[in-house]
């Protein structure tokens, strides 16, 4: 990644054979960064998303992508990445030239990690000064390690919410009430989107406080879901010919651990990954079922356009298809359990460029922008099932 703004890319609008390009950013943390690489890489090809849906940093991506004009938001992106990330005395050379085996990388990112834990990352969260459990109970203080009363303040300058709410992109972010525990999405089809929003989207106890709308609370929303998939299926159904780019930061495919620090790097993985694969195979059964029901129905008598049965059958028949594309961050060799809260602006560089070249890469495939062939109406793309260059 070059840490230099570029020259703006162009604004112009592929046309693509779907209906809707929806943007799917999954949470984790520091390694957001893949995410906004992979952006950068769709935006270079002119696929300018009409939907953008997050969860946690996902949300923080997905509000600067949609709360500005396809040709400022790669900056926008690289600003927020460049002033949360930090170049510590240990990151830059010699430093990096002497940690080249994953050992020493791997003493590095955790160095780079407990800075942050102490410190906090600029613009984004800060450590509280007293310990939770020395402040009066009840207050935002008292429950959790971090203030983030600063992110409201970078979001506020890298968004534009009138243009985010204004609906020229779709955005959704997902949060969980913490009194209730029900998972809820705020969306510019329903809600009006303030940085609030955002917040509570990314507000993961107990490191960060609950964020208050409304009278009510709200935490992050990977405790629930840490993918907007099922969102986006389920709150599009049947109607639009659909591309998706799933963009996960979890893998849920890993080694056994070998110790306990495995063991928790592996522990997050599992808790957080979306399992985006076993999700789109059920979607593609259930699919082939709405297609061929959609088939039928077309065949009927006229005559029995008003038999309530057919009423049902037909508000669950499709016809549509679906391109669903993976985009699955690879952990490193050396990059253990604090993978999500280690903001090197080395790491973050490296996080970048990795989601850029698996985005290139995925785009080179001749099918990931062609309507799907098969019965089910649905494809489904994995970088890392479908090979690799």
């Amino acid at each position: 990644m070059n840490s230099q703004l570029q020259p703006h890319l162009s604004a112009a609008k592929r046309q693509l054979p779907f209906d809707s390009v929806v943007l799917l950013l999954q949470g984790g943390g520091a390694l957001g960064a893949y995410q906004g690489g992979v952006y950068e890489a769709l935006a270079e090809a002119d696929i300018h998303p009409n939907w953008i849906a997050g969860i946690s940093i996902g949300a923080i991506n997905a509000a600067i992508i949609a709360g500005n004009p396809p040709n400022s938001r790669v900056d926008r992106l690289r600003e927020f990445w460049m002033q949360v990330t930090s170049g510590a005395p240990w990151s830059g050379n010699p430093f990096v030239d002497l940690a080249r085996s994953d050992d020493a990388r791997n003493l590095l990112n955790q160095m780079n990690a407990g800075l942050a834990a102490a410190f906090g990352a600029t613009g984004f969260f800060s450590a509280r000064t007293i310990m939770p459990w020395l402040q009066p109970g009840g207050t935002m203080a008292a429950t959790s390690f971090y203030d983030t009363r600063h992110l409201k303040q970078t979001l506020e300058r890298l968004v534009d919410f009138d243009r985010l709410n204004a609906g020229m992109t779709r955005f959704s972010a997902g949060a969980v009430n913490v009194r209730t525990g029900n998972f809820i999405y705020f969306d510019t089809s329903t809600h009006k989107i303030t940085p609030e929003h955002v917040m509570a989207s990314g507000a993961l106890p107990p490191g960060f406080p609950a964020v208050e709308i409304d009278g009510e609370h709200y935490w992050d929303g990977g405790l629930v879901s840490n993918t907007p998939l099922q969102w986006v299926i389920e709150s599009n159904p049947r109607r639009e010919d659909t591309l998706a780019f799933q963009v996960d930061l979890w893998s849920s495919q890993g080694a056994l651990p070998r110790n306990l620090a495995d063991v928790t790097t592996r522990h997050k993985e599992i808790q957080f990954s979306s399992r985006t694969r076993a999700s789109t195979g059920q979607f593609k059964s259930v699919h082939r079922v709405q297609r061929a029901l959609a088939a039928l129905l077309r065949r009927l008598p006229a005559d029995l356009e008003e038999n309530d049965d057919l009423k049902l059958l037909k508000s669950v028949a499709s016809d549509k298809v679906y391109n669903i594309v993976h985009l699955i961050y690879r952990t490193r060799n050396y990059e253990g359990h604090s993978k999500d809260y280690e903001f090197s602006r080395l790491s973050m560089q490296d996080h970048w460029r990795a989601g850029y070249h698996d985005a290139v890469r995925t785009l080179r495939h001749p099918d990931v922008l062609a309507r799907p062939a098969s019965l089910d109406g649905v494809f489904t793309f994995d970088l890392e099932r479908d090979g690799r260059e």
